[in-house]
């Protein structure tokens, strides 16, 4: 299904809109002071969901493209793990600024002593060379190795929920809808990639086989 050039801009523009809107929320909830009995923690827990929403649906574009056949929607992949790496910045900025007041010798213990944050740490980590080459200039400049870097993507998804799963500890009900929702789409790509019968190819045929079917 084709479309056209400025329908994928109005998708782009309301898009941006609605990528917005939490942030929104949160500024609005701050301003009435009514982040609960425990804001940071409330600015963390929604920055950290948003952070995994935005990731699984740049997850779901190319499973969409393999089972729909449909093709537009892969154009907004880039501008939403753009979106995915902005709540990750303010989850980090939450983490660092306001729990830990910029303390870097007690966030070096808090790493050390969770091994939710160091996974979720080095999550983090990985997705600065993703976005620093989300861009047309690295992607001519990188060609064949910048798909192979933004493979990442996937090990940055499976960091991202064991973090979240860590965190709840007891209760994982959440964190185990975000990972059955990866384990279906990597499903999807396998599948597509190793398992799905591709069509046959029609082989041209010989010169023997052509003199055959001139003779009957």
């Amino acid at each position: 299904m084709a479309i056209k050039k400025q329908h994928i801009v109005f998708i782009k523009a309301a898009i941006w809109l609605l990528a917005l809107l939490p942030l929104a929320r949160l500024v609005w909830l701050g301003t009435h002071d009514d982040l609960s009995a425990n804001p940071v923690e409330f600015v963390e827990r929604s920055t950290g969901t948003w952070t995994l929403v935005f990731l699984l649906i740049t997850l779901s574009m190319t499973p969409i493209r393999l089972l729909t056949g449909i093709v537009w929607q892969v154009q907004l992949r880039r501008m939403l793990g753009l979106w995915m790496f902005f709540y990750v910045c303010l989850h980090i900025s939450t983490y660092v600024w306001l729990d830990y007041s910029f303390l870097w010798a007690d966030i070096v213990k808090d790493i050390i002593k969770h091994p939710y944050v160091i996974v979720g740490f080095s999550a983090f980590l990985l997705t600065i060379p993703l976005a620093a080459t989300s861009n047309s200039y690295m992607i001519k400049r990188l060609k064949t190795n910048w798909k192979k870097l933004h493979q990442l993507v996937y090990v940055i998804a499976i960091l991202a929920i064991l973090h979240f799963w860590w965190l709840v500890k007891k209760d994982v009900t959440e964190p185990f809808y975000y990972a059955a929702v990866l384990f279906v789409l990597l499903g999807i790509r396998l599948y597509y990639r190793y398992l799905h019968t591709k069509p046959a190819i029609k082989m041209r045929p010989t010169n023997a086989e052509m003199q055959t079917h001139q003779a009957k």
